[in-house]
């Protein structure tokens, strides 16, 4: 079995990281790029980038950001928010970004994933979907639950089932899927495991988890019970709940394979959650 990955998530706006609930009422958590050194001296295993207000707000990533992050980190990092040309992909990966991250563009033109894979590869495409659960229909009788996809961080509704575009992003050669609950986001409250499985079993591509991690007991059952590759962590870090060497620890205690280093391998687990 493959390590499971740990991946602090900073989400950024005006140049801060910052964190919310259900991607509202944000609050301050740091400088991105002492952020950035501090989580890969801390043993993560890569770091995700999310401009969280470019799509909306029409603008493109700052590639001053990719620059800044790459002189001081080691580890991958992925960086996302305002692409949508195969040009913008082209300059942050020689920026020096390992991954880049498409929302809203890659649902509103899905030619996209297919052109960036075919040049830079599928493992520098990673597809984001931001879903949120669908109410049940008094004339369903499946039980079967629902996600629907929101663009624009959050703020438009497409219609589309989240699943069937998850499948429709791995068929266009996207490398990976960063899927967010949007009803988890921020909660503390736990991963959306039924969302989390339904895409893990439906794609061959790696599932990376986000939305609702408060404690480590919550990314034990991302990374079982809802089948994810990875868990995005945001919160519980940002604000000195845990650190990665404690929540790699107790992954390591539960049989989660993970990259340990050797100076965290007689660390004793937290009490949990």
């Amino acid at each position: 079995m493959l390590a499971r990955r740990i991946i602090p998530c900073l989400d950024i706006k005006n140049g801060r990281v910052v964190k919310g609930t259900q991607f509202v009422n944000l609050r301050d958590a740091g400088d991105p790029v002492e952020l950035a050194a501090f989580y890969d001296e801390s043993g993560a295993d890569e770091l995700t980038f999310l401009d969280i207000t470019a799509s909306h707000e029409a603008r493109g990533t700052v590639l001053d950001l990719a620059r800044r992050v790459a002189e001081r980190i080691y580890i991958p990092f992925t960086i996302g928010g305002g692409i949508s040309t195969v040009d913008q992909f082209r300059d942050l990966l020689k920026a020096g970004a390992e991954k880049i991250s498409i929302n809203t563009a890659a649902h509103r033109d899905p030619a996209l994933i297919r052109q960036a894979a075919d040049r830079f590869g599928s493992q520098a495409v990673v597809v984001a979907i931001d879903a949120r659960r669908v109410p049940p229909d008094d004339d369903d009788m499946t039980g079967v639950p629902r996600w629907e996809v929101y663009l624009h961080g959050g703020r438009t509704p497409t219609g589309l089932d989240a699943v069937e575009t998850a499948a429709r992003a791995a068929e266009s050669g996207a490398g990976e899927i960063l899927l967010t609950s949007m009803d988890a986001d921020g909660s503390l409250a736990g991963y959306d495991l039924d969302l989390t499985r339904a895409i893990a079993r439906t794609v061959p591509i790696p599932v990376i988890a986000s939305g609702g991690a408060g404690n480590i007991e919550h990314i034990v059952d991302a990374l079982t019970i809802g089948e994810a590759d990875a868990a995005l962590i945001a919160s519980i870090v940002h604000y000195g709940t845990y650190t990665i060497a404690q929540i790699k620890v107790a992954l390591r205690e539960r049989g989660i394979p993970v990259r340990l280093e050797a100076s965290c391998a007689y660390m004793p687990a937290p009490d949990v959650p």
